[in-house]
């Protein structure tokens, strides 16, 4: 059996790659291939992309090579780091009341904008309110806030429900108006000149870090093909991307992979109003029976990292021993269909036709349920068919997908009220517990909450985890080494890039 499966995986492995998926470390990948690598001249400098026609403004932009050049000028008052802890940057101290529903939070005075307007409480309360208003892209982050105030440096957010990891969800990139171009308090300022926009280095910046770049050009581009050929051709020098994303541009010339954890979560959701995924018994014998290794190696071509839990392997809530207890035992599948009478039976899973990816996922999970004694049948639908078939309940099985915030909050999916709940789980002790998870302060308290949901979740089963995405950054290859990008941040510790 063993032997068919290596056999399934080098198979799907290779109609990836000839349908454009790159293989690629976490770390750097894409070696150069010396027959045909370009030969860049040394005067070349580092330059980003820019969509001149679209939005810069951080929270009401949408363009995403726009909003990657969000961290070179604005700031947030945290930075989410490659762990999930928040880190205070434009945020000096800040203290929460016992029922975690009033925040306070103190921002770092002597302060400005670089259009010279004072950084203040008050400046910060107006970005926040843009970003969760109605055109905000922040607005359903932000949805549980009741008010946000200010007094002098001061800055006050009440909740309407309580939230213990309140500094999770504010890496929001803090600017200063409501136009397409606002000041920020980053490291670089904006400007334009006879050659086009140009990022240039701030003087005086507060943080006062030694940054490799002076000054840094803007290509600018105005479609995505337009944008995949001067990558390409070595206009652009860095580019940040979703490898896997429906529809992701292929890349071509030699060029390094460096892949960032994201909260971008795959899971297989299980209906567990109807069939035969009611019983908990059957939902945790088919989360056994699927090799998460394989899906993220083999589907995600390793731009992805296999979890069994809903939390992210890299964040400090995720436990070793959980996830030991549900690693990969197809034998137990196969007892569970034997002892229930189930072998054989005929189940639906549904996947979104439009991502290349899934489709794959899907299939290699139905090959290896399908290996354990379990006949599924894998249906591809439209969107727009995929998410009428969920709304009525119309699958045993489907292939999820979701961005989850920061603070891993489960809710939406597993909560009785959830938004994504298309598993129709409802249960008393979940929600206690995703409440109490919400609510508990970050540190030990946060830790020992995920942990007694994850173990009620290890018995119930509503959704079986899969793996967590990974966004990639391109650099043309051994042009920059030393690169550490976050989540939000693909420029994190720029101080430390070394241009080669």
């Amino acid at each position: 059996m063993r032997r068919l499966l290596s056999l399934f995986l080098a198979v799907l492995l290779l109609t990836l790659s000839a349908c454009g998926a790159q293989p690629a470390s976490s770390a750097s990948s894409s070696a150069p291939d010396a027959s045909n690598q370009e030969d860049l001249p040394e005067t070349t400098p580092f330059s980003l992309p820019v969509f001149p026609d679209f939005s810069l403004h951080p929270t009401l932009g949408a363009n995403r090579a726009n909003l990657t050049l969000s961290p070179l000028l604005y700031e947030g008052l945290f930075l989410v780091d490659e762990t999930f802890q928040p880190v205070p940057v434009l945020c000096e101290r800040y203290s929460v009341s016992e029922d975690k529903l009033v925040w306070t939070f103190i921002i770092r005075s002597g302060l400005t904008f670089s259009d010279g307007t004072p950084l203040t409480g008050q400046t910060v309360a107006d970005a926040l309110e843009l970003a969760r208003s109605e055109q905000g892209r922040y607005r359903t982050r932000l949805a549980d806030v009741a008010s946000i105030t200010a007094e002098d440096n001061t800055l006050t957010i009440t909740l309407s429900r309580p939230n213990g990891s309140l500094p999770c969800l504010l890496d929001i990139p803090i600017a200063h108006g409501s136009g397409d171009r606002p000041s920020g308090t980053g490291p670089y300022v904006l400007s334009s000149t006879d050659e086009g926009l140009m990022l240039t280095q701030r003087p005086g910046w507060w943080q006062n870090k030694d940054l490799p770049f002076e000054t840094i050009p803007l290509y600018s581009v105005s479609k995505s093909d337009e944008l995949t050929y001067a990558f390409d051709t070595g206009n652009i020098s860095l580019l940040d991307v979703d490898l896997m994303a429906t529809n992701a541009m292929g890349y071509g010339g030699n060029y390094q992979t460096w892949d960032y954890a994201t909260t971008d979560f795959i899971y297989l959701g299980f209906n567990t109003a109807s069939g035969i995924c009611r019983s908990a018994q059957v939902r945790l014998a088919i989360s056994s029976a699927i090799d998460r290794q394989a899906i993220a190696q083999t589907t995600y071509a390793s731009h992805a990292v296999p979890s069994a839990l809903p939390v992210h392997p890299e964040s400090s809530l995720y436990s070793q021993d959980s996830a030991q207890r549900l690693s990969y035992d197809p034998d137990m599948l196969a007892q569970q269909l034997e002892e229930l009478g189930l072998a054989g039976r005929e189940i639906r899973l549904l996947v979104n036709s439009e991502n290349e990816a899934k489709v794959s996922a899907a299939q290699l999970i139905a090959y290896q349920l399908g290996s354990a004694g379990l006949t599924v049948k894998v249906e591809q639908l439209s969107y727009e068919d995929f998410t009428a078939a969920l709304s009525k309940g119309d699958f045993d099985l489907y292939l999820g997908e979701t961005v989850l915030t920061a603070d891993f909050d489960l809710s939406p999916l597993l909560s009785s009220s959830g938004s994504l709940n298309y598993s129709r789980w409802k249960n008393t002790e979940t929600d206690a517990l995703l409440s109490a998870m919400r609510t508990a302060s970050l540190g030990e308290p946060k830790r020992q909450a995920a942990q007694a949901l994850f173990s009620h979740l290890e018995q119930q089963m509503p959704i079986a985890p899969l793996l967590f995405k990974n966004g990639s950054v391109l650099t043309k290859w051994g042009r920059l080494t030393q690169l550490n990008p976050i989540r939000n941040n693909v420029f994190y510790q720029l101080e430390n890039w070394i241009i080669q």
